[in-house]
């Protein structure tokens, strides 16, 4: 009898793709950068409308962005008539190193490229709760 285990190799083989082609296909390439005061995000969105992108910052630490685009054509000639439908949707959510505040948060799309500016939490603005010591 055999100590193979199928399963384990099929997992080893996922892993060795992952890491020859990336580890999402399907993700949007995104940049985090620190810049001082706020960290800027930048997400490759091509081929999407600026009405079409979905930008939501969760428990003021993740951001998720997501697209969807819709697409229709029809081209007709003479007898020919062709239809096609197009539907495209993409997300991603990137854990920031820190907590930042919603305040002054600004997002622009130009060139299919969005970037997203979330200034740090200052010590000053904490929401936490002084709990006095007797």
């Amino acid at each position: 009898m055999s100590d193979r285990d199928p399963l384990s190799e099929i997992e080893r083989a996922f892993d060795v793709l992952g890491d020859q082609f990336g580890p999402d296909l399907g993700a949007v390439p995104t940049d985090v950068i620190d810049d001082g005061d706020s960290y800027v995000v930048r997400a490759d969105l091509p081929g999407f409308d600026g009405e079409d992108i979905d930008v939501q910052l969760v428990e003021n630490r993740k951001l998720s962005v997501s697209a969807t685009h819709d697409e229709e054509s029809e081209v007709s000639d003479g007898d020919f008539v062709q239809r096609e439908r197009h539907h495209q949707s993409v997300s991603r959510t990137v854990r920031l190193p820190e907590p930042v505040t919603e305040r002054d948060t600004a997002a622009t799309y130009e060139d299919g490229v969005l970037t997203v500016t979330l200034p740090k939490r200052s010590s000053e603005t904490d929401d936490g709760t002084d709990i006095p010591v007797n």
